[in-house]
């Protein structure tokens, strides 16, 4: 098998990492991306400036590969927005690359040759198939040594309901319902929410984000009103470690949160789990309500699409949905401070022989995920693919803290959007900040 390719699902900076890394091996990759560019879901986010320096958002390989071919890199002490971020790094590495990038082809399954999950016999030997979906309707079979699932969760936001599940109403209320953070700096978008009554539901980054944002909303359009939900029963230590966070900017985005609350420009509803949408208003599963509401901003996390995954035999954990050796590592149940221990294969292997989850999909439904995590993924995926298991094994990454720890029940299910220092600084005078999932 030693000449097929190793797919790689996603050309976001995980999984073009993870392509940089196997050409440096000498590996053939294969990325699949379903958008028609790579960097699609940065791209959506393109008006944000990242928490993460340009010094953490080049993976180590991708920049020798870049170099190769003439590439400037960014001063590594500028925070660039998700637009930066793919004009000038994203997109470049997806053209080094070449043909080992196709864009427009959906992957819809993967399995073992010829065996459903159910069969034994050759699960060791037989090679993978990979089934994909060409943007014209065609199908096609690709055969691969190993896959590395580096798609991310950004195509599928939690729901408004507290249980996980949309609330009741909430797909017949999806006209004024978003669930990311809303481009303020675009003159239409900024006309939908402008004096009206606009409420934001979350506890993680991108939440923040979005309450910063409409602060400033609400001061230069006063009759605007913002009111934020929250399912914790406080604030608490929702605005995160402020001076203490070893990523400043992170820090410096729950410190103005925090500055637009305590200036009553954001209204704070807590303990609120919503149950139902009632014409416009929300109602929680106690009884509380919230009335006469023009737009929702649901910000409560990501989850995992494991559907075209079914014939594959991962060892997911039961609350997360992350792979079980990574779950304890990860589980905002027990981990407040976003420090998490750096890993790679041994915590990402599963039954299945060569399948990987890297990235933000590796972490399932968990928060405070860094670019920079991810690059040290498949760093170690890609050594061991390669034989190297002392590579594999071997720790090459010091992650920052947040500065703020605690413990067990700090964090419940609505702060499972805090995807960490991925990107999302508030920068001057750019006044929004975003949590996005690589």
């Amino acid at each position: 098998m030693a000449d097929l390719p190793v797919v790689v699902v996603g050309a976001g900076p995980v999984g073009l990492a993870a392509a940089a890394e196997l050409v440096e091996r000498g590996l053939p990759p294969l990325v699949l991306e379903r958008a028609a560019r790579p960097g699609a879901a940065v791209a959506e986010w393109h008006h944000v400036r990242l928490f993460s320096s340009w010094s953490e958002l080049v993976a180590p390989a991708a920049d020798r590969l870049l170099t190769g071919v003439g590439w400037e890199r960014p001063a590594g002490s500028a925070y660039p927005t998700g637009a930066e971020w793919a004009t000038g790094y994203l997109r470049p590495l997806a053209r080094a690359l070449g043909d080992r990038v196709r864009l427009g082809v959906e992957v819809v399954g993967v399995a073992r040759r010829g065996r459903d999950r159910v069969v034994d016999d050759g699960r060791d030997t037989e090679p993978l198939t990979v089934h994909v979906r060409q943007a014209d309707g065609a199908e096609e079979r690709i055969t691969a040594r190993a896959v590395i699932d580096a798609s991310g969760t950004w195509g599928t936001p939690n729901p408004l309901g507290g249980d996980g599940l949309p609330a009741l109403g909430e797909h017949a209320a999806s006209g004024w319902i978003s669930y990311r953070v809303p481009d303020l700096t675009d003159d239409a978008v900024r006309v939908r929410y402008a004096g009206r009554h606009v409420v934001i539901a979350g506890s993680g980054h991108s939440a923040l984000t979005a309450l910063v944002a409409f602060a400033d909303l609400a001061e230069r359009a006063p009759e605007t009103r913002v009111t934020w939900l929250l399912r914790r029963g406080a604030v608490a230590d929702t605005f995160g470690g402020g001076a203490a966070d070893q990523l400043p900017a992170r820090g410096a985005l729950g410190l103005r949160a925090k500055s637009a609350v305590d200036a009553g420009r954001i209204s704070v509803v807590t303990g609120f789990r919503t149950e139902r949408i009632d014409g416009r208003d929300l109602v929680s599963d106690n009884g509380q309500r919230v009335s006469e509401v023009d737009e929702v901003v649901v910000l409560t996390g990501f989850r995992p699409d494991l559907t075209w995954l079914s014939e594959l035999r991962l060892d997911l954990d039961a609350t997360l949905q992350a792979p079980v050796a990574l779950a304890p590592l990860i589980d905002p149940n027990v981990h407040s401070c976003g420090t998490v221990y750096p890993h790679g294969v041994k915590e990402l292997a599963h039954p299945e022989p060569n399948v990987y989850l890297a990235g933000m999909k590796s972490y399932g439904r968990a928060p405070t995920f860094l670019a920079m995590t991810g690059y040290e993924q498949v760093r170690s995926i890609v050594a061991a693919l390669a034989g190297d298991r002392e590579a594999a094994e071997r720790v090459e990454l010091v992650l920052p803290e947040t500065g703020v720890c605690g413990g067990a029940g700090v964090f419940d299910d609505s702060a499972a959007d805090q995807s960490g220092g991925c990107c999302g600084a508030p920068a001057e005078p750019q006044p929004l900040s975003l949590s996005a999932r690589c």
